[in-house]
């Protein structure tokens, strides 16, 4: 794994529970939402990521029907939304310090 790739997974993370705060999200929607914002992300990243932020407790998932495939929604839990806000804290600090 690239160092660039390990330093931005935190920030893809922190994206997808923002976007999953707003409203349902599902992979292929979140991949376009961060090429918008100069992530390249595959499938192979994206789905993990995914799973692990649904098995951490951070976003629950439901299964829909979609043009005969199935897609799986996100939508942050409350653990989630708390992790959230911390990071949004976290971050604040972080730019103040770095930018005065």
């Amino acid at each position: 794994m690239t160092l660039n790739r390990k330093f931005f997974l935190g920030f893809i993370r922190i994206h997808i529970l923002h976007h999953a705060s707003q409203d349902e999200i599902y992979g292929v929607q979140m991949i376009q939402e961060l090429k918008k914002h100069g992530y390249k992300v595959s499938p192979g990243t994206m789905y993990p990521i995914l799973h692990a932020l649904e098995n951490e407790g951070f976003l629950k998932s439901r299964k829909e029907n979609v043009k005969g495939k199935i897609r799986k929604y996100y939508k942050i839990t409350p653990n989630g939304q708390k992790i959230l806000q911390e990071s949004r804290q976290k971050i604040n600090e972080l730019i103040y310090e770095i930018m005065v």
